[in-house]
């Protein structure tokens, strides 16, 4: 049914067109969410390490992902004191996303998962999707190492004996 609301919607596509199609029915394309020039209002690193740091989160990595998926270029991962202080983590990211679209007509807000329960709240923010856990759930987590962990293997050699 997708398909065939997709060829009444754009009954003439051209070759560009079509191989965009073509790569968005196999999977994400990332020139979709993260080398566009445009960034749509969502929020850039800096402005997330900046709004991070004036929430007065704590152990703040930032792990760079392109390489490893096409949806995001960026993991930021930093902790809360609190389930407040997680879900206040969250809002801050959402109010300036807001502030940064102010006076569009249509607002593109960030993804947010987690809010409700405040231990561990994912902002999808486009090029950068956001983690804030609290001190428990991030030691059990332990999300450093699952994305560290294939930046080490690629960059460590292989050693034969």
């Amino acid at each position: 049914m997708l398909a065939a609301l997709r060829t009444r919607a754009l009954p003439s596509l051209s070759s560009s067109t079509t191989s965009v199609l073509q790569t968005w029915k196999l999977g994400f394309q990332r020139s979709l969410c993260s080398s566009s020039t445009e960034n749509l209002g969502y929020l850039d690193l800096q402005e997330i390490e900046k709004i991070l740091k004036d929430v007065k989160a704590d152990d703040v990595k930032v792990i760079p992902v392109g390489h490893q998926c096409d949806w995001t270029d960026f993991m930021v991962i930093a902790t809360g004191r609190s389930t407040w202080h997680v879900r206040n983590i969250a809002e801050a990211l959402i109010y300036k996303v807001k502030q940064k679209q102010k006076g569009v007509e249509r607002m593109l807000l960030p993804s947010v998962q987690g809010h409700e329960g405040g231990k561990w709240v994912v902002v999808d923010s486009g090029r950068v999707i956001v983690h804030a856990l609290d001190e428990k759930a991030r030691e059990y987590y332990n999300l450093e190492s699952l994305w560290m962990s294939d930046l080490t293997a690629k960059r460590a050699p292989n050693k034969v004996s």
